[in-house]
């Protein structure tokens, strides 16, 4: 087995000083480890590219889907695709997944802590926000689904969760 990169051990050191869990895969620059959001448990995958000095962060949860909801999700998908600056959704069609990805270049070998925090951060957030439009979706009935409008859908704030230290505005 070769010895973990320098890249990921420093991603390891940022999820250390971040007090979170990770366990490294042995002989893959691969860090895996679990968040639990407001709304769904993440799955995180974390992946260094060192030849080029890059770094994926996947956030991801199961969402199987039949064949009669699967359009509205990746329908779902898309549009949320389309208000994102940073990172992506996807649906793993042959693990029935719901993934969120977000990638970055660094131009030194030591990734800087901090982006990758944010980074980890943004994928934890983004999954949990997309979560309950998700499960609204596979829970609409079938003779419901050409009723739903998932553009409306998406504009529902009731489903984001509170913003720590928000709390304190409303006291």
């Amino acid at each position: 087995m070769r010895p973990p990169s320098r890249q990921i051990l420093t991603v390891e050191e940022a999820f250390g000083a971040n007090g979170w869990h990770a366990e490294l895969v042995e002989g893959r620059d691969v860090l895996r480890s679990v968040f639990s959001g407001h709304h769904t448990r993440i799955e995180m995958t974390v992946q260094a590219y060192p030849p080029m000095n890059a770094l994926a962060v996947i956030g991801e949860m199961p969402l199987p889907l039949d064949d009669e909801h699967r359009p509205y999700v990746l329908e779902l998908l898309a549009r949320a695709n389309k208000t994102l600056n940073l990172g992506g959704f996807e649906y793993d069609l042959d693990r029935d997944r719901l993934v969120f990805r977000i990638t970055n270049l660094f131009d030194k070998e030591r990734y800087d802590a901090d982006i990758v925090s944010s980074m980890v951060h943004c994928a934890v957030a983004e999954m949990d926000r997309i979560a309950p439009y998700a499960m609204t979706v596979v829970r609409t009935p079938e003779d419901l689904l050409d009723d739903l409008d998932i553009k409306r859908l998406l504009q529902r704030d009731d489903f984001i969760p509170p913003v720590p230290g928000d709390e304190e505005d409303y006291i």
